[in-house]
């Protein structure tokens, strides 16, 4: 075991000394494969490229090795084939490199040979432009100059070269355009550049497509989502809705009431465009008469400051200083002590009073004495903040939204609408009414109403979502004030639409009291596919509910046709045989997808035929018709016999005529043809020819029987002697032909 170990051993040395002394003068083979190709993809053939034969390959043992851990290559010996053990994915071995070059090693034995070999994996366009993000978010000032340039992300592209990313585009827009840059690492990437300054109250937010391409032929692109938000800045000033507010106001107006509330908007955002309110150039005694909210707009009649709602007497039984009384209260209470005269203070406001902020108030009142010590002693005040109108309800909800089913009953409750106020007793009593308002030309009234007392919202009919899809209305919340006060809010009724109506079919249209509303022509020599005819219908309704589908219910022939479960088309679904039947019946279904499904069914007559000009002829006689009224009848079997009767006596006339003319022609001379009739040597007659059409009883409806000129037929081989006339309708041979009619034919084609 030991010899033997060391002889693989020697072997194994003599193996890499060989390999090292031959690889500097082993020959080189160059070669190249596109990625992605199929597994076992030929790259070259070894034994023709090295002038061997393949038998000299198996012979001398010839080999494949790839550098590196994986072999990715196969020599077949039989063939001298070079082929690739799996499929290159370039982008996977060579990601981001310009070149991907793989090397392998063919080695001999007997004598013992070196081939080195390269192969360049081509790149193929097979990697689309990818954004690391579906969606750019850039916030701009709208105080931006143009010519501000803002960085976006750029795209990715595994391929590289021309397969590589090449450009990018940016959605048509009027203010912004792109700018394409290169860095120093060679990398291209993009700018976004302002053209015109933007407007935040124009136009708040901008949605742009921005796209990179790449060079493949054909190209690839991928896209993403530039949001631009309009950061707002404070670049507006407030504008009152009117110019001059005028009030009549009566002098007894009590406290609190509201006079008039101004409005004032900014369309800036955030604080930008928060307003408040504030007397300007106002005279002080307006100033103690009115009170403005600088929140809300409000101004309103002042009870004054200074109002007394208490009196006290105070009395120490001390004399001197001992017996001198001063009287105090706490600090922060809308309330202050004046002192009246001897012994007695009132108390009286400081501020302005609000009962929904504070509406009882204990206060305590403290006297003291100038004796040493003090003595004291306090009282406490309960006051009760008395309310009056000054708060309008306030809704639950900004605006109210229900979705009601098509079809409901009448008299459903569709929402419930909720609005508080802040005030008390009947000054909160808020009780509910609708704006006046039409739907579809009626009163709204008609449609719906309110419950005044809880605010629900109740269908006054059946709503049909064909003809009302949505009604928009406003609620208005009053209170029990006087005078009262109100606010709106906006309800939104969304109608739902149901299946309630069934799909209708436009073509082929139904033929009344019949299903057979016509027929389609198709020749016997179609193909398996082809369009014979197709299906159209309409739903009503919307979403699913109109959406339909077309399947075969009955046929003729089973498996002679095919409908397009979504398209409607009628093909066929194999070639036509000799024993199809010339006319087909079909029966096409077609349902919508509602909850439970509705359907209707239409049906096709299609006649098989061979020629289009024997088709119409035969569907004629074959077409069912319809039994005619009873008056109608009468009129068409009278029509009839006047027609008839008209064509007897023009019959029996034009053969009077013609007995006649032939009597008087026996002593003219015979007329004289022209001479292409006579002479003619060509088969054929000329253009504007006379020609009797002769037809055999019974097949008045099939075909031509034969065509004959007009002009007199001698019998073969019987010329007229000489001065013997044979013009006479008598002398001629009479055909057995019960019916013969004179025709002008002036065409080319006489089939």
């Amino acid at each position: 075991q030991i010899q033997t170990a060391n002889s693989e051993s020697r072997q194994v040395i003599f193996f890499i000394l060989c390999f090292c002394v031959c690889q500097s003068g082993a020959e080189s083979l160059h070669y190249s494969l596109a990625e992605e190709m199929e597994r076992d993809s030929f790259v070259a053939n070894i034994a023709k490229d090295l002038g061997v034969s393949p038998s000299q390959l198996a012979a001398r043992k010839a080999r494949v090795v790839s550098e590196g851990n994986e072999q990715l290559f196969r020599l077949n010996q039989n063939t001298g084939a070079l082929t690739a053990k799996e499929s290159l994915d370039r982008d996977e071995i060579c990601p981001q490199s310009d070149t991907c070059t793989l090397f392998f090693k063919i080695f001999f034995e007997n004598p013992f040979q070196l081939i080195r070999g390269e192969v360049e994996v081509l790149d193929v366009n097979d990697n689309s432009p990818v954004f690391p993000e579906k969606e750019m978010v850039l916030e701009i000032l709208e105080t931006a100059s143009p010519g501000s340039r803002f960085h976006l992300e750029s795209a990715q592209d595994k391929d590289v070269g021309s397969n590589g990313l090449q450009n990018y585009s940016l959605e048509s827009n009027s203010h912004f355009s792109l700018a394409l840059e290169t860095g120093k690492d060679g990398l291209r990437y993009v700018e976004l550049v302002l053209q015109r300054q933007l407007d935040r109250e124009e136009q708040r937010e901008l949605n742009l497509l921005l796209t990179a391409t790449d060079g493949g032929s054909p190209p690839r692109s991928g896209t993403a989502q530039v949001r631009i938000v309009v950061v707002d800045a404070n670049d507006n000033i407030p504008v009152f809705r009117q110019e001059v507010y005028e009030v009549r106001l009566p002098e007894n107006s009590p406290p609190e009431q509201l006079v008039v509330r101004v409005a004032a908007a900014d369309p800036d955002e955030g604080s930008y465009g928060k307003v408040r309110y504030a007397f300007t150039q106002t005279l002080e005694r307006s100033r103690q008469l009115f009170e403005l909210n600088p929140a809300t707009g409000e101004i309103r009649v002042d009870a004054p400051s200074g109002t007394v709602v208490a009196l006290l007497h105070v009395q120490d039984r001390d004399s001197g200083a001992n017996g001198e009384v001063r009287c105090s209260i706490g600090e922060g209470l809308p309330f202050r002590l004046e002192k009246s005269f001897e012994g007695y203070y009132r108390v009286v406001t400081a501020r302005e009073l609000d009962r929904e902020e504070v509406a009882e108030y204990n206060v305590t009142v403290r006297a003291a004495d100038g004796g040493s010590p003090s003595l004291w002693s306090g009282a406490v005040l309960a006051l009760r903040v008395l309310d009056v109108n000054d708060n309008a309800p306030v809704f639950a909800e900004a605006r109210y939204s229900a979705r009601l089913p098509e079809n409901n009953a009448a008299g459903a409750l569709v929402l419930t609408v909720r609005a508080a106020d802040a005030d008390w007793g009947q000054n909160a009593r808020v009780r509910y009414r609708l704006s006046e308002g039409r739907v579809r030309g009626a009163p709204l009234s008609s449609y719906v109403s309110v419950q005044a007392e809880t605010g629900a919202l109740y269908a006054l009919r059946s709503f049909d979502y064909e003809e009302v899809r949505e009604v928009g209305l406003w609620v208005r919340a009053e209170d029990g004030g006087a005078p009262a006060l109100s606010s709106n809010v906006s309800v939104r009724l969304v109608i739902v639409d149901e299946n309630d109506n069934a799909p209708q079919v436009l073509y082929p249209p139904a033929a009344p009291g019949a299903g057979w509303a016509g027929v389609e022509l198709a020749p016997r020599s179609a193909e398996p596919g082809a369009l014979v005819a197709k299906v159209v219908a309409v739903d009503a309704d919307a979403g699913q509910n109109a959406w339909l589908s077309y399947e075969l219910a009955k046929a003729t022939e089973p498996g002679l046709f095919r409908v397009g479960l979504h398209s409607g088309e009628v093909r066929t679904a194999r070639a036509v045989s000799e024993r199809d039947a010339a006319r087909q019946r079909l029966v096409v279904l077609v349902r919508d997808r509602g909850q439970p499904p509705r359907s209707a069914t239409a049906t096709l007559g299609i006649a098989l035929v061979d020629g289009f000009s024997d088709a119409h002829v035969r569907v004629s006689e074959e077409a069912p018709a319809a039994e005619p009224d009873g008056p109608l009848t009468l009129y068409l079997i009278a029509s009839l016999a006047c027609v008839s009767s008209l064509f007897l006596a023009t019959a029996v006339a034009a053969v009077v005529v013609k007995v006649r003319r032939a009597r008087r022609s026996q002593a003219e001379p015979l007329p004289t043809f022209p001479k292409a009739a006579t002479e003619s040597n060509a088969g054929s007659l000329p253009r504007n020819y006379v020609y009797d059409v002769c037809f055999a009883a019974g097949t008045v409806n099939s075909e031509f029987r034969f065509l004959r000129p007009l002009f007199p037929c001698f019998p073969a081989g019987l010329p007229p002697g000489p001065g013997e006339q044979r013009s006479s309708a008598e002398d001629l041979p009479t055909p057995s032909y019960p019916l013969k009619f004179s025709y002008f034919i002036a065409t080319d084609d006489l089939d």
